[in-house]
């Protein structure tokens, strides 16, 4: 009993922290499920560099124009090329927007495309297309977790929300996906689910 208390005496700032955090989640759950829309485009050209777009070509072989996912390469493919299934990452707007607490450290979470609409499993299972302005891409199986940079970024207690099996289920770190119609995305855009 007297180690029970005494751990809870000491208990970090992060606990605090990850409760305020879980406390945001009844709003990401209220995204759109069906409609929502584009609020940021990001092309990262080189390692921690950010361009905000108001609006970008997604290209079937580059991914995002003046993007780098085509040249940098992944760690997960036995080539070390571009990893296709990880062509074009996006978070949904209420996420981020909960870990960074403003618009202005959006960029810094890497992904390309923060939309508001439901990225959960559930709403979007592998394969569910999304067709955003005259584009569409296509949600691929390969997870996006929270990784130590995200961890440096936005703190550990953000970390372990999106990757905890909630956060999981909710996609709160964002999904991964391909682009299988080429065309033009502008902030503002509908984002609509097509049927899979």
């Amino acid at each position: 009993m007297e180690t029970t208390n005494a751990h809870n005496a000491s208990l970090p700032e992060e606990s605090q922290r990850f409760q305020e955090l879980k406390a945001g989640l009844p709003h990401i759950r209220q995204s759109p499920i069906n409609v929502g829309s584009l609020e940021l485009i990001v092309a990262r050209p080189g390692v921690n560099e950010r361009n905000i777009l108001t609006e970008g070509t997604l290209d079937l072989t580059l991914g995002l124009q003046g993007d780098t996912w085509k040249t940098r390469g992944s760690s997960k493919t036995a080539d070390g090329l571009a990893n296709p299934d990880a062509q074009i990452t996006i978070m949904n707007s209420r996420a981020i927007q909960l870990v960074a607490g403003s618009k202005d450290q959006w960029p810094q979470a890497g992904d390309q495309l923060f939309i508001d609409l439901d990225l959960g499993r559930e709403n979007l299972p592998s394969g569910t297309q999304l067709e955003i302005g005259s584009a569409v891409v296509e949600v691929t199986p390969p997870p996006h977790t929270g990784c130590h940079k995200f961890a440096a970024r936005f703190g550990p207690d953000a970390t372990k929300l999106v990757n905890s099996p909630e956060g999981r289920q909710l996609n709160l770190r964002g999904i991964n996906a391909k682009v299988v119609k080429p065309g033009t995305v502008r902030v503002g855009d509908y984002v609509r689910k097509l049927k899979p």
